[in-house]
């Protein structure tokens, strides 16, 4: 080879094009395709519960009518509900578009909300620390470390609660903070990023912008998870950024305000008046009832959030920790429990930093071995306390894992329903699911700003004097004609009206479906 001649030696093969380099997996690339494709099918197997009925309603409106959807589960209005959010209008059109069902649109979200979550993480730890396993170590220690008593909330990313939320707004919304705070911390330590350079000044300034959006979906989506990646922001910005010029200063502003006008002009509801809403307030209080034994696993990062904020008491993860226990303090103090929402998003510092920490090059010191020493066990012991009834299915549970819950469905109830007819039901799991298949309730089971919570209650008193053992035929008559019943989903235990006619019953649960008010047929 002559002086100043590169010879390069041919490649042969598939990597020829790429200069003979194999492209090879990065450690979390290929540990979160594998947890991608667990979960996913761990969401699958298990039964949509809970909340899921609320969100498949909305897709059911939504579907029906786009523009002006009903209130979610009862034949009123729905102008106002901050359910109808930019994702589940997407979603409502997606099942316009393939005629799908609320059911069908809600289970499908769980792998989609799953990727934008593993996605966020993965670079959200890359702009913390360019250590390759730092971000598996923090899929596992947000997944693993939280308490040994079953935290089950929207928005908590155990990996059992994960079985149920996955399809949820909030796992969507998490998601996208992530994202978000990747991209904040990107340009709030790299210099390069934020230089502006040329007469007009105006470079880089469309991706703050971008950026704004970005918040202000996260706001319109979930806006209690809004809070916490606000937080979060403030966090990033406070600890990384130097030099807070004007111009400097200006683009964060830039930020603010768009994500706020963003929010500001989205046409379904007004996502500012839910500040002073507290008719969730009440069923929020028991996110505060038994935090050590939900989230003290968590703890185990809190040696190395102590060390970052040793080295630097403008760490951003320290920062943000310290605001998150603020705003879930203000929430107890001021009876506001829905602040307590956040709590799932304010154990990310402490599981963040010690993924940070434990993905140390080796050799180690005796300090970072007890810590690993000490993850390990806590890893394994949430596993066993809590999660694993996430991943090992019932048939295969050796010793009786804690399991997700096992709710019926209730689709031999809704193929007699028509779409918007109104059913009254005494069944906890009835008064939640059965609006998901399109019918709605005489008396909705979730508080909604688009229905006066007065009107509410009013409704729900009127269903249980329906039910009520001493209730007369004209009472019931009154409560038909009031809200325009035409079905009744009672429980085993109640009796069936002497005027209602028995068209379907259960044999999971003994619940039967009974036809009231007009006659003729209503199967669809």
């Amino acid at each position: 080879m002559s002086a100043g001649v590169l010879v390069r030696q041919s490649v042969r093969g598939a990597t020829a094009l790429r200069g003979g380099r194999a492209w090879r997996p990065t450690p979390y690339q290929a540990a979160g395709f594998l947890f991608f494709l667990v979960m996913s099918l761990a969401y699958w197997a298990v039964p949509l519960c809970c909340d899921a009925g609320q969100h498949a309603a909305v897709v059911e409106r939504l579907k029906a009518d786009l523009l002006d959807p009903r209130h979610p589960m009862a034949d009123l209005p729905g102008a106002g509900s901050a359910y109808y959010s930019p994702y589940a209008v997407a979603q409502g059109l997606f099942a316009r578009l393939t005629g799908w069902g609320g059911w069908e649109v809600v289970r499908l979200a769980g792998p989609v909300n799953l990727l934008v979550l593993l996605t966020g993480l993965g670079r959200f730890v890359r702009v913390l620390t360019p250590r390759p396993w730092a971000p598996v170590l923090a899929l596992g220690a947000m997944t693993l470390l939280w308490g040994t008593e079953r935290a089950w909330w929207s928005g908590y990313l155990g990996l059992l609660s994960m079985t149920g939320n996955l399809g949820y707004p909030s796992a969507f919304a998490i998601g996208l903070t992530f994202w978000a705070w990747a991209l904040t911390g990107a340009r709030a330590r790299d210099a390069r990023r934020v230089r502006y350079v040329g007469p007009s000044g105006l470079r880089g300034l469309p991706g703050y912008a971008g950026l704004g959006l970005l918040y202000g979906l996260v706001l319109l989506v979930h806006p209690i998870t809004a809070v916490a990646a606000a937080l979060g922001a403030v966090a990033l910005v406070a600890g990384w950024q130097r030099g807070w010029r004007g111009a400097v200063a200006g683009r964060w502003a830039l930020t603010g305000g768009v994500a706020t006008a963003s929010a500001a002009v989205w046409p379904y509801f007004d996502v500012f008046a839910l500040a002073g809403d507290d008719s969730v307030d009440g069923m929020h209080r028991v996110l505060y009832l038994d935090l050590p034994g939900q989230f003290w696993l968590a703890l185990l990062g809190l040696p190395a959030l102590w060390r970052r904020g040793r080295a630097s008491v403008r760490d951003p993860l320290v920062l943000m920790l310290v605001l998150d226990c603020a705003v879930v303090a203000y929430g107890w103090f001021s009876g506001h429990y829905t602040y307590g929402r956040i709590l799932g998003l304010t154990l990310v510092p402490l599981q963040f930093a010690l993924a940070v920490e434990l993905a140390a090059p080796r050799p180690w010191g005796w300090w970072r071995r007890a810590l690993g020493g000490a993850a390990a066990a806590g890893a394994l012991l949430g596993f066993l306390t809590v999660q694993a009834g996430a991943v090992v299915p019932r048939t295969l549970d050796p010793v009786g894992f804690e399991q997700p819950p096992d709710w019926p469905t209730y689709e031999w109830a809704a193929r007699h329903i028509g779409p918007g007819e109104v059913v009254i039901t005494d069944g906890y799991y009835a008064g939640h699911a059965i609006a998901g298949y399109g019918p709605n309730l005489a008396a909705p089971a979730w508080p909604d700003p688009s229905l006066d919570e007065r009107e509410r209650g009013r409704r729900v008193a009127d269903v249980e004097r329906y039910l009520a053992p001493d209730s007369t035929r004209a009472e019931r008559a009154g409560v038909v004609r009031r809200y325009g019943v035409r079905w009744l989903l009672l429980t085993r235990w109640h009796p069936v009206p002497e005027e209602a006619v028995v068209v379907a019953w259960s044999e999971r649960t003994g619940e039967v479906l009974a036809r009231v008010g007009a006659t003729g047929s209503a199967t669809r």
